[in-house]
């Protein structure tokens, strides 16, 4: 279980303690979730030092999902990117097994047309990660026959198709300045509830409500039991456009699940956000 994020400012002395240096607030939130969306890489490769930083503050269980740099998914489009990716990966190496999947974004102008590219750039990555890819055009999720050409790409190399479900979010106008902003920036896609490896990866967007998030997710509530059941090892990201309350959301979510799959582990016990006092 995780968010999107794992520093917010309404989480500052509210979840988290205040002020913390940057050397532990990856370790703090790690007494919340056992995981979170590596979102930064997207806008740069990171030192190396920085990510040894992040290997030093969790353990070899914490997953991280760690999204490529845009100047490869986006800028490059998968073609030509060689030597940022090389940059990367040497970059993110110090997190060994904490990089539970490298995750490829692809902007939503990336279809059916495309496809030839991104099983090319799959064949070539090292075996040392696995993958896992985000698709935003509409066909992949309108056309069956789309959908099954990169289903196929995908299951050549043992990668998994991550979805991010923006149901809840477009079910009804938005009503917060968060949520007007989402609205023009997520992708607006059905719902996809299939899985294609072991390891499947939710992405999940409420609402700022948390009623309206909780009922959201009750589908994927039954389709996460279901993959326990299975024996498969899902990651479940929990969004809200504020995401003001994701830390105590992701635990609910894990709450839900455990109810009806008593053996999945209990996460951490958060660490408080003020220490102790004496009366």
């Amino acid at each position: 279980m995780g968010c999107a994020m794992w520093t917010h400012a309404p989480w500052r002395g509210r979840f988290l303690p205040h002020p913390l240096p940057p050397e532990e607030r990856l370790r703090t939130y790690a007494t919340w979730c056992n995981a979170v969306e590596g979102n930064t890489t997207f806008y740069a490769t990171p030192a190396r030092s920085t990510v040894e930083s992040w290997a030093r503050q969790t353990a070899p269980d914490f997953r991280l999902v760690v999204k490529l740099p845009k100047s490869i998914t986006h800028e490059r489009r998968l073609n030509g990117a060689e030597e940022e990716l090389r940059s990367f990966l040497d970059a993110i190496e110090p997190l060994g097994p904490r990089a539970h999947a490298l995750w490829i974004q692809l902007p939503g102008s990336f279809g059916p047309a495309d496809l030839g590219t991104l099983a090319g750039f799959l064949r070539r990555l090292p075996h040392t990660y696995r993958y896992a890819v985000e698709v935003r055009h509409r066909a992949f999720f309108d056309d069956r026959r789309s959908e099954g050409l990169l289903e196929r790409v995908l299951a050549g190399v043992g990668a998994e198709w991550i979805p991010f479900d923006t149901v809840t979010l477009f079910r009804s106008p938005p009503t917060s300045d968060a949520e007007r902003d989402a609205w023009v920036k997520k992708p607006r896609v059905p719902r996809r509830t299939a899985a294609l490896t072991d390891r499947p990866i939710i992405r999940y967007l409420g609402r700022d409500a948390t009623e309206h998030t909780v009922e959201g997710w009750r589908p994927w509530i039954g389709t996460v039991t279901e993959w326990l059941r299975e024996g498969r090892s899902p990651t479940v990201f929990i969004h809200t456009p504020d995401n003001a309350d994701a830390l105590t959301l992701a635990r609910r979510f894990h709450d839900e699940v455990r109810a009806r799959v008593p053996e999945v582990d209990p996460l951490p016990e958060p660490l408080p956000a003020e220490p102790p006092t004496l009366f």
